[in-house]
């Protein structure tokens, strides 16, 4: 998988590892018995919580078109076409409210 340099990568704490892969990706802290998380750290997690709770609410809009939740059995040559499609209902349903 290669991400451009200058892509900003905001991933949640599923993808620890990926800061190895990417320079420019931003994770949660996370936090040990041993070693509490400081107020800046704190502060930064729920910024980073901020940003990503828009792709979150993206994500629950596909999987109830059912295009991301289940196995996808029809043509491949047609996922990119309904998946924008469905990109679009999305954004035009955004608009309108």
């Amino acid at each position: 998988m290669d991400i451009a340099e200058h892509i900003r990568v905001l991933a949640d704490a599923g993808y620890q590892g990926l800061a190895e892969l990417h320079e420019n990706c931003q994770t949660p802290f996370k936090k040990s018995k041993y070693h509490p998380l400081t107020k800046r750290q704190k502060q930064r997690n729920k910024t980073l919580a901020r940003k990503r709770i828009l792709i979150e609410h993206v994500f629950r809009k596909l999987k109830v078109f059912r295009i991301l939740s289940e196995r996808y059995r029809n043509r491949r040559k047609r996922f990119a076409l309904r998946f924008n499609l469905i990109a679009a209902i999305y954004n035009l349903e955004l608009n309108q409210n």
